[in-house]
């Protein structure tokens, strides 16, 4: 056992890549009860520790089965990290999607309030789509920086649209909804304008049975105004094929949605924007400059400059493959992207670096938590884009 452990441990140090930054290990896979560990999601606290959020996959890499939501805490800017923390599960079937955010502007708790969304689910996402299984929505929260969490929230029946047309004769197959997945990466909450407070939680699913090419999927979000009391859903992109989701606020109260195109046939993000919170959309395009190889990504507004939000994006920025994790940053609410860094860029295509998440560190620093090594490892590091 010590010499396979020692094996493992000389593999990851002598990984090649291209990359630029100093990165730390949080998860590994095979490590610490999971076979794998993926999607990652972070969030910084008022007191400057910092969370990171992963799928802690029991017996292998698959997106179904036994999987847990498990958590790591840093109190040094990413320096070193806790040891393993179980947050949520659902008994040995999938338990994933882990979308937190810190509620900062409920007065019953002045030090923040932590939401955690997330999904679980009975069967594969295939079969899910075709009518066989179901996926749920929760939210657990915690009020002392996520040392321990109250009982889970079922939300599925406010923010799900199943509709079984075997019990119902105005069967719309459009508002069949099947499967469902939050984000990934965090969720978001608006710090000022009109809908300062409200919680707004991307997310996607599938309605009625399997299309070609992935055109049953569409991309939405979910809010509560009231903290977590009542959930409305927010308006479906009515782009086919949209699909994982991520979103910010920009400036004078908007909000911007990044989404993935699952059907792959233009490699670039879709971006829409909305003028009430996510209620309903604007407008929405594909941004040929976000270039995508259908992978996740994640925005965050990181600061404030001439009255304009600051965002950052982080992405696979590659039209081919999961590969060239690259930071961007826009001073213009994301009509274009100023600076960019080269993050990992692997000579090895099995050295990839795929699933990533965001949070701000300082002024002038973010952190980005994301998977490399083909999804074998995931790891944080920090950038000064200042």
């Amino acid at each position: 056992m010590k010499y396979t452990l020692l094996i493992i441990i000389v593999a990851f140090s002598f990984t090649k890549s291209h990359a630029q930054y100093n990165a730390v290990s949080v998860f590994t896979s095979g490590t610490e009860g999971h076979k794998s560990h993926r999607i990652p999601a972070i969030i910084s606290l008022p007191n400057g520790e910092i969370l990171a959020f992963a799928e802690g996959r029991v017996h292998g890499a698959g997106d179904f089965g036994d999987i847990n939501i498990v958590m790591k805490r840093s109190t040094d800017k990413g320096k070193t990290w806790s040891a393993l923390q179980y947050v949520a599960e659902f008994d040995t079937l999938q338990c994933g999607n882990p979308a937190p955010v810190v509620d900062l502007t409920d007065p019953q708790y002045p030090q923040g309030r932590i939401f955690l969304f997330y999904n679980t689910g009975n069967n594969h996402e295939g079969e899910v789509r075709k009518g066989k299984g179901y996926k749920q929505v929760w939210y657990k929260t915690s009020t002392d920086g996520g040392s321990t969490w109250d009982e889970p929230t079922d939300i599925t029946l406010q923010v799900h649209k199943p509709n079984f047309p075997q019990a119902n004769a105005a069967y719309n197959f459009k508002e069949d909804w099947r499967t469902y997945a939050n984000t990934p990466g965090h969720a978001m909450q608006f710090q000022s304008g009109k809908y300062k407070g409200r919680i707004y939680v991307a997310a996607n699913h599938s309605a009625g049975g399997p299309q070609k090419r992935a055109e049953d999927y569409d991309a939405h979000g979910f809010y509560t105004d009231d903290h977590g009391k009542t959930f409305q859903l927010g308006a479906s992109l009515n782009i086919p094929g949209s699909n994982e989701s991520i979103a910010t606020e920009l400036s004078n109260g908007k909000l911007i949605m990044n989404s993935r195109n699952q059907k792959g046939d233009i490699r670039a993000r879709i971006v829409s924007v909305s003028s009430n919170g996510g209620q309903t959309w604007d407008t929405s395009y594909f941004d040929k400059n976000l270039p995508d190889p259908v992978c996740q990504a994640s925005i965050l507004t990181i600061g404030k400059k001439k009255g304009k939000n600051i965002l950052a994006f982080c992405n696979a920025a590659d039209e081919k493959r999961r590969d060239n994790l690259t930071l961007r940053t826009s001073f213009d609410d994301g009509r274009s992207w100023k600076k960019s860094f080269v993050l990992d860029k692997a000579e090895n295509v099995k050295d990839n670096a795929a699933y990533s998440d965001i949070v701000k560190i300082s002024r002038k620093e973010v952190g980005v938590l994301y998977e490399k090594n083909n999804y074998l490892q995931i790891v944080f590091t920090i950038v000064k884009w200042k």
